[in-house]
């Protein structure tokens, strides 16, 4: 098998579920003074906070750029209300996944911690017969980050949790976005205060390579029913955008049976440990 590019579609998803996943609530230990004017903004991104939180999924649209092979568009599913999953779709031919799997599109699972790509069959070698790809998620941030994106607190609520921590929190007033009605708010959230975040994509980790990043610019569009239209993050030279579709709809995601899958952890951990994840090549 060709493993050469598996860097770029692993970085994608794991991409995703960074800027998913959030600040995190935890080791962040004083929240950055709000300025007066702020105020509204921020009681109006508690609400859309508490509601995303409460409703334990949605339908999600997402494009995730690391800055190095182009954009990568992904749908589908996200869930966090018993620790953080989705099932999504993701563009083949821009994840660079034609060697392993010839349609169109690919259908990504993240679940307990792993990924699994649905790939063509294996014909020969060690994992013949086998059509799914599996990544341990430790693989591509190391444990300590994999438990840090991986709990309970992953979920796109996560992301504006963090946002009590931003500096320069401003409204920037009412926009369309899809056809919806929104109020545009931006927040920048600083290296000090990003909690677990930092174990993720913090000094020395792989995902700090791809991404160059020192702080997270996040733009939450909030519509009319205070929940978020649209959410995208910037950090370093990362950049995914996530647009909500309908939230509530729950789903059972589930890991594909062993026997089908063939596990390219060891490989990824390779590639990582020689600072290849997030390039192209």
């Amino acid at each position: 098998m060709e493993t050469r590019h598996t860097a770029t579609w692993v970085a994608c998803t794991a991409a995703a579920l960074m800027a998913a996943s959030g600040c995190g609530t935890h080791g962040a230990e004083t929240a950055v003074k709000v300025v007066d004017k702020a105020d509204g903004a921020m009681a109006a991104l508690a609400r859309a906070t508490d509601r995303t939180e409460a409703l334990r999924s949605a339908e999600v649209r997402m494009t995730t750029d690391t800055g190095t092979s182009g954009p990568v568009a992904m749908a589908g599913t996200y869930s966090w209300g018993d620790g953080y999953a989705f099932d999504v779709r993701m563009d083949t031919e821009a994840a660079h996944m034609q060697a392993v799997n010839h349609s169109p599109e690919t259908h990504v699972l993240f679940v307990d911690g792993v990924y699994y790509y649905d790939v063509d069959t294996f014909r020969s070698g060690p994992y013949k017969g086998r059509d799914w790809i599996k990544v341990d998620g430790s693989a591509v941030f190391g444990k300590k980050g994999s438990q840090a994106l991986a709990g309970a607190d992953g979920s796109p609520s996560a992301s504006m949790k963090g946002l009590k921590y931003a500096r320069d929190v401003r409204n920037l007033g009412a926009q369309t976005v899809d056809g919806r009605h929104t109020t545009h708010y931006r927040a920048v959230v600083d290296q000090d205060h990003m909690g677990r975040l930092k174990d993720a994509y913090g000094e020395g980790s792989p995902m700090s390579a791809a991404t160059g990043a020192t702080s997270i610019a996040t733009d939450v569009w909030v519509g009319s029913d205070d929940l978020p239209v649209r959410l995208r993050q910037k950090m370093g030279t990362l950049t995914v955008t996530m647009d909500f579709e309908k939230f509530g709809r729950t789903v059972d995601v589930k890991a594909p049976p062993a026997a089908r899958t063939a596990d390219l952890t060891a490989v990824i951990e390779a590639q990582r440990k020689r600072g290849q994840l997030g390039r192209q090549g």
